[in-house]
């Protein structure tokens, strides 16, 4: 199995160590790859942690993909109704969708709340939960505020979330989310579930 990636790479199934594989959907386009089941991921997909996923809108096209990640849970960060095609296929999957609407806000008129990305923490540390997604529109901003501040209650210094955080908003970067980044408070956060890679000693 292949898994086409951003410009056109292809990576083999081993290089993203997919949780419980479900059968992939077929599609007419098959024929077209010698045979070989292509998944293509969504727009700014990567993975965060063990069993933690995160992008941008999936669509159609990308179902197969998600799939074979034998998700349990998606976090979706926007306001708007998750649509009839993807609450289908989460039903389909048995995938449970947890929504915390966080308005997509351009800067100077930003307002992250606080509480709400805390809720969508809690959702990620249950492990009952993974493997999960997190994603928003493009997997930037809002996307990019909870890994930062789950790489937060992973100890992660500022600049390497920093870094990271810039990786996928690129030009779009916002400093407004760099400084809620920076000013959260971790402290009342429950502790990490062992099976987080970058706690473990």
């Amino acid at each position: 199995m292949r898994v086409e990636g951003f410009e056109g790479k292809v990576y083999e199934a081993a290089d993203l160590s997919p949780l419980r594989p479900n059968p992939p959907i077929t599609t007419e386009d098959d024929n077209d790859n010698n045979g070989e089941e292509l998944f293509v991921p969504p727009l700014n997909f990567a993975m965060v942690d063990n069993g933690v996923f995160r992008s941008g809108f999936p669509d159609s096209a990308n179902f197969s993909f998600l799939q074979s990640l034998g998700l349990r849970s998606i976090i979706y960060l926007c306001p708007e109704s998750y649509p009839e095609a993807n609450n289908e296929f989460l039903k389909a999957n048995g995938i449970r969708l947890f929504q915390f609407g966080i308005d997509g806000c351009k800067e100077p008129f930003v307002n992250i709340p606080e509480e709400t990305i805390r809720e969508a923490l809690n959702v990620v540390l249950d492990v009952k939960n993974n493997p999960l997604l997190i994603h928003c529109k493009r997997g930037k901003h809002r996307t990019g505020c909870v890994v930062g501040c789950l790489r937060k209650l992973q100890r992660w210094c500022l600049s390497s979330i920093f870094d990271e955080y810039q990786r996928f908003a690129a030009a779009k970067a916002r400093v407004s989310d760099q400084r809620f980044m920076e000013k959260f408070d971790v402290s009342g956060m429950k502790h990490l579930p062992i099976k987080f890679s970058c706690s473990k000693r």
